[in-house]
């Protein structure tokens, strides 16, 4: 089992569901975005999906894409970024970090560099949406040297042959996308739509023995307790962004702490 799962194994025993948050590296500023990482891992957040931003983030909504844009306007770089997020895993070790970013600037960095870059800062997954894992067997084989989980991506729409795949070759956990499109929308889950995705989950399950995340779309207390005892973490990402920009660190840690039930680390 690999260090991911097994922190995932451990903490699920004493929650019925575990809290991941998402910020973006560089926003508003370097230092106010690490001051924000070290406030959610204080208050008691499990995981941190931190994104290294890339001037074309596919995968996601408005809000991330402006909050990428805006950091990109200073000068970052990945080394940098992975030893600050390293002296942060070391004053929270009760709350774990995963690096999120493009294939562009984390091939330019150097994938096996990476691997072991991360795996030196204890962050223990990565997470690069748009490497498809057939193109993938050099950065796999990084991962594996360095004892750190590739973090792989499904959605509904992905062909259930490819979905079984993917499933079966997770380690650490599996990022199962909530719904098509990209981050951030909202949407009040019709039981239709809530019954749809039990069976996506459901059908991951048959494939996968890995841990389940789900993200996307993720904004109510209600969607967070659907998930429990069909996932093992809930993905809070633009929700989180949307209500920081609007009220500060204090507008986001009400509104975790109205999803999720949190007591702040030690």
């Amino acid at each position: 089992m690999s260090q991911l799962a097994a922190f995932i194994k451990e903490k699920r025993q004493q929650k019925p569901i575990l809290s991941m948050t998402h910020v973006v590296y560089g926003y508003p500023s370097v230092e106010e975005s690490l001051d924000w990482m070290a406030r959610l891992m204080k208050e008691g957040v499990d995981f941190i999906e931190v994104q290294f931003p890339f001037s074309d983030p596919v995968a996601d909504g408005p809000s991330i894409v402006a909050a990428c844009h805006k950091a990109l306007e200073q000068k970052l770089d990945v080394e940098t970024c992975l030893s600050q997020l390293g002296n942060l895993a070391k004053d929270y070790p009760n709350s774990r970090i995963v690096l999120m970013s493009y294939l562009n600037p984390m091939y330019r960095f150097g994938l096996d560099k990476l691997a072991k870059r991360a795996a030196e800062e204890n962050i223990l997954g990565l997470i690069l949406p748009d490497l498809p894992i057939e193109q993938a067997a050099t950065y796999q084989a990084a991962c594996k040297a360095n004892n750190i989980d590739p973090v792989w991506l499904v959605t509904p729409v992905t062909p259930p042959e490819r979905l079984a795949m993917l499933a079966s070759q997770a380690s650490g956990f599996l990022y199962c996308v909530a719904r098509s499109g990209v981050t951030g929308h909202s949407s009040h889950e019709s039981k239709a739509k809530q019954t749809s995705l039990d069976d996506y989950l459901t059908l991951i399950k048959q494939h996968a023995s890995a841990p389940m995340g789900v993200g996307f779309g993720l904004r109510e207390r209600a969607q967070i307790e659907q998930l429990i005892g069909k996932a093992d973490i809930a993905i809070l990402g633009s929700a989180l962004l949307d209500a920081y920009n609007k009220g500060g660190q204090e507008a986001g840690i009400k509104l975790i702490k109205d999803l999720f039930s949190l007591k702040a680390n030690q």
